[in-house]
């Protein structure tokens, strides 16, 4: 959507238990696209305007959050910053994407919440929790908000969007 995208912030609390592996693992993906990486922390609500500001001053062309309490919490600010700064916010859950982020990819919510009760009939019916095998999510959800892409004067790639499990118009 942005080719000459160069810098991208990675919104973050440091305090939620997997957000480490995500700073990783964005580092990793930023490192081989080529892209300047920001890492923006954001341990507790009042931190929000100090973190859009520095995204702002540091001329950040979008922003990944990694969802936590924290921030999925303050979802609803997230992204009116975001689009007061006209910066495309991405995403790992869909609740971003009703609250105005530019699209969320992340595991489907639906399939997520399957597994759990199967695992909860196992323990239910005698299972020892240990002895049930830890799984990845094997489904994933693409959710794009074209309102804000047309705000921010993005074309959404049409593979993409036909690509997309919903799609806000």
């Amino acid at each position: 959507m942005n080719p000459k995208l160069a810098r991208v912030a990675l919104l973050w609390n440091p305090a939620a238990t997997a957000a480490r592996a995500y700073l990783k693992a964005t580092e990793d993906g930023t490192r081989q696209l080529g892209l300047q990486l920001q890492s923006v922390e954001v341990r507790k609500p009042d931190d929000l305007d100090g973190a859009f500001a520095a995204i702002s001053r540091r001329r950040a062309e979008g922003v990944v959050v990694v969802a936590d309490p924290v921030t999925f919490s303050v979802r609803a600010r997230i992204a009116r910053s975001a689009a007061r700064d006209a910066v495309p916010l991405i995403a790992p859950r869909r609740e971003f994407v009703d609250a105005g982020a530019l699209l969320s990819y992340g595991p489907d919510p639906v399939e997520r919440w399957r597994r759990a009760a199967s695992y909860v009939d196992k323990l239910l019916k005698g299972a020892k929790a240990a002895e049930l095998p830890v799984e990845q999510p094997s489904t994933f959800e693409l959710v794009i908000n074209r309102k804000v892409a047309k705000a921010l004067g993005l074309t959404i790639p049409q593979l993409l969007l036909a690509q997309a499990n919903k799609v806000i118009e």
